[in-house]
């Protein structure tokens, strides 16, 4: 088979699943940029100040996903991969009185409120002088019943609970990242125009737990860049690079790329024989 010089700019979308199992866990296709970074370094006997004699260490290596756009279950890699369905979170309101001496108090459909938790303001005083008072059956009734005036607006803090329409990923020192069996799936093209699809293997991937969150209402859109420590597997497998190619017809996109060539990753026109 005749070498054929390639190239490549086609982030990897990247496929995850379980590195025991290799159940499925996250097919993930926006990502801007992936990367794997593979070292192999070497210790030296030397002689009269000059390496003479080379020992190789073990490789070792990190693989990288970085993106703008992403789904919530993105983040579960940082943790044991658990999305929890049950959560509980802060709410502010402003509620007008009805009447003097109470307001109501009622969270939305789903939210439970936590007793103990409904603090009352005066409106444009949050968190400053408390309106003393019980929180009774979406009512928070004021101990001095002149501190609440009907038509008036108050504002109202407290804690909610959901256990249903909501998603929960919780960073602990008892959830551990998993480890994962990872393809990350790209083409590359050739001097003829054929696309080839390339595809690399990282037999075990462990996420690392230190990242960035960053929310600003300036400049770019935030990016979140996830890191893994690249591991052996049970076989002693480390990461396989794979060209996809028909020994006959050249470069061909086989059918688990064919979803590149419906999102325009891939031009019809473009794929074929080699020449």
């Amino acid at each position: 088979m005749p070498k054929i010089n390639k190239a490549n700019r086609q982030v990897c979308d990247v496929d995850i699943r379980d590195v025991a199992t290799k159940k499925p866990f996250l097919f993930f296709d926006t990502a801007n940029t992936t990367t794997q970074n593979i070292t192999g370094e070497s210790v030296f006997a030397m002689a009269k100040g000059t390496k003479r004699i080379a020992f190789a260490n073990p490789v070792e290596g990190t693989a990288t996903i970085e993106a703008q756009v992403y789904p919530f279950e993105f983040y579960s890699l940082m943790t044991d991969g658990t999305i929890e369905t049950e959560s509980m979170y802060p709410v502010k309101v402003t509620v007008k009185a009805t009447e003097g001496g109470s307001i109501p108090v009622k969270g939305v459909k789903g939210e439970t409120i936590t007793a103990g938790t409904v603090f009352v303001f005066k409106k444009g005083e949050f968190g400053e002088k408390e309106i003393q008072g019980t929180y009774n059956q979406d009512k928070f009734s004021a101990t001095q019943s002149t501190d609440i005036k009907a038509n008036e607006e108050y504002e109202v803090g407290y804690i909610v609970s959901r256990k249903t329409g909501t998603k929960k990923i919780s960073f602990n020192n008892k959830k551990l990242p998993k480890a994962y069996y990872i393809s990350m799936n790209t083409v590359e093209k050739d001097d003829n125009e054929v696309l080839t699809p390339y595809k690399i293997i990282l037999y075990k991937a462990q996420p690392q737990r230190n990242f960035e969150l960053s929310q600003s209402s300036e400049g770019d859109p935030a990016t979140v860049t996830m890191t893994f420590d690249l591991l052996e597997d049970k076989d002693g497998n480390f990461v396989d690079m794979i060209e996809i190619e028909d020994e006959n017809q050249g470069g061909i996109v086989p059918s688990d790329d064919a979803a590149l060539i419906s999102r325009g990753k891939i031009g019809k026109a473009k794929i074929g024989k080699s020449n």
